[in-house]
């Protein structure tokens, strides 16, 4: 059996690590880099390049270049290059393949065995594309761990830390905040916020488009026309941000990017770190949000955490420091936030492994997941921040008349509408057996594995007739929603309120029509015919029952109760 390394599959970059001596530590690549850029080109001739080599060549290959592959996985993306298409999982596969050829060098011999680590928020879709990329790789994927859990087990094992701590991972295509409780040797994820669509990445999209408008105004030459010039300028102005980190203004300049009549054209631009950070203000309020709203989840004040760690090359940003300084008195910085995530997956293989004894993590499902039901209703199975690995059920019915066959939607996501939320998928159980609506029992069985992916079940209690997927990432939507789902729900938190007012209203109405037809039953059709101002009510509360008027239908039912209950037939 090979080794088995910790890797932090990055948006940027990538970083290996292994167990040494009972300490995590870093295994540099071929160049002697510890960072290896999650960039993949193919040459002319068909070559594949990966890591710097790839990013070296990006501006002359740039139609050939794949860069931020992490964001699409999980999507239906894909890319054609010369007679042949290749998905996100099939590009993210060539990154893996070599650093288990970079770890291969180092230690003399085979590694077959990874814990991989994922973006707290990456959804079930998203999870699976890294597992299987991985293996596509020649990967053994011990473990799928997230990658704030991931940090806190680097930080808490090197200084044998205790209580409460927040993690604070902004990368270059990811955002995660997670709240754990930290002993000696449990490390327990208590809620865990994110956005799956905010990081370095989106900073440097505000600052090429601060390059384009300023050139074209100067010039009336578009740059984002000319895809040879745009990844000039996306280059600078990666360069640009990582040089406001450490000085006041950077100067960005980009010789010959173009031409016309009058001659050669350049960019020469300064751009202040009071621009930069007026331009990512709107990240930086969402940033808050979710930080805030983990901090809800978990019960935690500001003041009650014993620390912060700050994870991912993003939080070098002075604005985002000056933004947690301004809400929490302990900021750690001695992590250095571009391995901390990698040392974790080692000290979790270790774990796994053997070699590293006495610890235990724990972590939770970060959103809800459950079934679509009748009236657009999500009934969520599993409720978010659940801990993980678990397996929970519920039992449902059907909703007409002898049906025989029934659709389960899986969702994920925090909105009472079902529509509001992302779908997993949907498969179909049949053989039913056929009765009245109400009648047969049908159990849903969710399974959240430690890697965190999802297994959904459907049985007929009575039949027998059974149906079980492990959801497929190939066959499911972008991820970029999922992100979103908590900041929907709480600026929807009105408007889900009343839907779910209107649907208990629905219920009860439903209740009701129930009980008069079991009554015309039981009483025959001349009681009913005998009660005209019964009808009418009725055939009116029809016709309100679907509104979307709380108000009517409290009305409506009301009104119906009241009829229903003068005309009951008196007891002898």
């Amino acid at each position: 059996m090979g080794k088995t390394v910790g890797i932090d599959f990055g948006t940027t970059n990538s970083v290996l690590a292994f167990m040494e001596c009972a300490e995590p530590a870093v295994i540099p690549n071929r160049n002697g880099a510890r960072l290896t850029p999650s960039v993949v080109a193919f040459t002319p001739d068909n070559r594949i390049l990966v890591g710097a080599p790839a990013k070296n060549q990006a501006i002359i290959n740039f139609e050939r270049t794949v860069s931020s592959v992490k964001r699409k996985l999980g999507s239906d993306f894909a890319v054609n290059l010369g007679d042949r298409s290749y998905t996100a999982v099939q590009i993210a596969s060539f990154i893996f393949a070599r650093l288990k050829e970079d770890a291969g060098l180092f230690f003399e011999e085979e590694v077959d065995a990874a814990v991989v680590t994922v973006p707290a928020y990456f959804n079930d879709a998203q999870r699976q594309a890294v597992k299987s990329a991985a293996e596509l790789a020649g990967f053994r994927v011990m473990r799928l761990i997230n990658e704030p859990t991931a940090a806190a087990l680097a930080y808490g094992v090197s200084r044998g830390a205790a209580g409460t701590v927040a993690v604070f991972d902004l990368g270059g295509g990811t955002f995660d905040v997670s709240v754990l409780d930290v002993s000696r040797e449990v490390f327990e994820v208590v809620a865990t916020r994110g956005n799956n669509r905010l990081g370095g990445d989106d900073f440097d999209a505000l600052i090429v488009e601060f390059i384009c408008d300023s050139f074209f105004r100067e010039n009336r030459i578009d740059l984002r026309e000319d895809l040879m010039a745009l990844q000039k300028v996306r280059e600078a102005a990666e360069n640009a941000k990582i040089e406001l980190s450490a000085s006041a203004a950077a100067s960005i300049n980009i010789p010959f990017i173009s031409a016309d009549k009058s001659g050669p054209k350049h960019v020469a631009l300064s751009l202040a770190r009071e621009q930069f950070e007026a331009m990512i203000a709107g990240y930086l309020d969402e940033i808050s949000a979710i930080v805030d709203g983990a901090l809800e989840d978990a019960g935690v004040e500001p003041d009650e955490l014993d620390s912060l760690i700050l994870v991912g090359g993003s939080t070098r940003i002075p604005a985002v420091g000056r933004l947690l300084e301004s809400k929490f008195h302990t900021v750690r910085r001695n992590v250095n936030p571009d391995e901390a995530v990698a040392l974790g997956a080692a000290i979790q293989a270790g774990i796994i492994a053997g070699g590293v004894r006495g610890l235990v993590l724990v972590d939770v499902a970060p959103l809800s997941l459950g079934i679509e039901t009748a009236d657009d209703v999500f009934v969520p199975i599993i409720e978010r921040n659940t801990t993980i690995p678990v397996s929970k059920s519920r039992v449902f019915t059907t909703v007409a008349d002898n049906q025989s066959v029934v659709e389960v939607n899986v969702l994920q996501g925090e909105r009472p509408a079902a529509s509001g939320n992302f779908s997993l998928g949907r498969f179909q159980l049949d053989d039913i057996e056929r009765a009245p609506r109400g009648g047969p029992k049908i159990e849903v069985e969710f399974d959240i594995d430690a890697n965190g992916i999802v297994s959904v079940a459907a049985k007929d209690l009575k039949t027998g007739s059974f149906r079980e997927i492990v959801l497929d990432a190939a066959k499911t939507a972008a991820g970029d929603r999922v992100g979103r789902m908590l900041r929907d729900a709480e600026s929807h938190r009105a408007e889900d309120e009343a839907f779910r007012t209107r649907i208990q209203l629905r219920s009860r109405a439903a209740g009701i029509l129930e009980k008069v037809k079991n009554t015309v039953v039981k009483e025959g059709a001349q009681w009913l015919e005998q009660r005209p101002e019964l009808l009418d009510t009725i055939s009116l509360f029809e016709e309100t029952m679907h509104t979307d008027d709380a108000e009517q239908l409290k009305i409506a039912i009301e009104t119906l109760s009241a009829c229903l209950e003068d005309g009951q037939p008196q007891a002898p």
